[in-house]
């Protein structure tokens, strides 16, 4: 019997408190804009307001967020939180593993892309120094992607399309070496949960209920707590 106890659709959660700092454009506060390559990503707001700004191929977009709203966004899909006041937020993230593999890239001036290295580089927050400091890296680093990213609006709005492919190329490169083990984390995840509904059909059909004998209740609390994320600091659940 095709088995799995991950959380339902092996999906990751997080709670993420949007970054209150003021952003290079004028908002009160806001995240660092970037783009997930095989992930589907979803928000269920559940304090303050703002909005997601979502820049792709077919355009940009500005989607309200207040307590109660359910947004998601396909992969591929340049995103950037605005914090209108106290944005808080429960994110779902397809393929739980993937986005703490790598599958995240920011809109870095294309200096910064050039290779895996120097793209880590540019995005590490040490840590091995006070808060301050990486409040300060954090900060630095957002707001780095946040000017590009509003380079690369202004081009598509503008009708150029290139800036935009170019960076879609880039990041894909960038990914690339990750790809065997983002396979074998998809393979051990979201699809052994797909597979096993298919099983737990299949047996309901024939009458079999030993899969409801193996029922099991399972909880867990956060991993780590206020981590210095892309879009806010989050508490982070990497157990389920």
């Amino acid at each position: 019997m095709v088995s799995y106890e991950g959380f339902p659709g092996a999906v990751g959660v997080s709670r993420l408190t949007v970054y209150g700092w003021p952003t290079v454009d004028g908002h009160p506060g806001g995240g660092t804009p970037h783009l997930h390559l095989a992930c589907s990503e979803g928000y269920v707001v559940t304090a303050g307001s703002g909005a997601v700004q979502t820049l792709a191929t077919s355009g940009f977009r500005e989607i309200p967020l207040e307590a109660g709203t359910v947004a998601w966004f396909t992969p591929g899909t340049i995103h950037r939180l605005v914090n209108g006041g106290g944005l808080e937020i429960t994110v779902v993230m397809q393929n739980s593993g993937l986005p703490e593999a790598g599958d995240a890239v920011l809109t870095l001036p294309p200096e910064h892309l050039t290779d895996p290295d120097t793209y880590a580089g540019a995005v590490r927050i040490p840590a091995d120094v006070p808060e301050e400091r990486r409040e300060e890296a954090a900060r630095a680093r957002r707001d780095l992607a946040t000017r590009r990213f509003l380079e690369l609006r202004a081009a598509t709005e503008a009708g150029d399309p290139e800036p935009l492919a170019a960076f879609q190329r880039a990041a894909a490169a960038l990914v690339r070496p990750r790809l065997d083990a983002w396979e074998a984390r998809w393979r051990d995840g979201a699809h052994a949960a797909a597979a096993a509904t298919g099983a737990h059909l299949a047996a309901l059909r024939d009458g079999d209920t030993a899969h409801l004998t193996a029922a099991r209740a399972t909880s867990t609390g956060p991993t780590a707590r206020g981590r210095f994320g892309m879009c806010g600091r989050l508490n982070v659940y990497e157990d389920i």
